[in-house]
């Protein structure tokens, strides 16, 4: 599955999680509120989450920018990204949320999906750092 992004640069998939995490802030801030009760999820922690979701995704896409976005930034964004999915299985499995089954699957969609951008970035990473060793 990941084979997808071995054609995409550095710096279109951190774009893409940039703008998946604008995407989500932007649908948890809204509609936090109306998707808590299906979900199981407290409407706090859906807006809250939205919320912290908006300068990450400015964080990410200040990484994006330059030609060659610097390791220290892509490690910050990859770390982020496996600390998301950590918190999204903790939630439920340490009780502190109590999600209905839709909550369950959104986290776990949720919490793939993110896994798989973490992937493809250390992937890309590692990909820039061997052509810049070979050159």
């Amino acid at each position: 599955m990941l084979q997808i992004f071995d054609r995409l640069s550095l710096r279109a998939i951190l774009g893409l999680d940039a703008v998946t995490c604008l995407a989500m802030g932007g649908l948890l801030l809204a509609a936090g509120g109306l998707l808590a009760s299906p979900l199981g999820l407290p409407e706090a922690l859906l807006f809250y989450a939205g919320l912290v979701l908006l300068p990450v995704a400015l964080c990410m896409l200040a990484v994006a920018v330059p030609s060659a976005p610097p390791a220290a930034g892509v490690f910050v964004v990859v770390a982020g990204n496996w600390l998301w999915v950590a918190a999204s299985i903790a939630l439920p499995l340490f009780g502190l949320v109590s999600p209905t089954a839709l909550g369950y699957a959104f986290l776990a969609v949720q919490a793939t999906a993110v896994t798989v951008l973490a992937l493809a970035e250390q992937r890309a990473m590692a990909r820039a750092s061997a052509s810049t060793a070979a050159a």
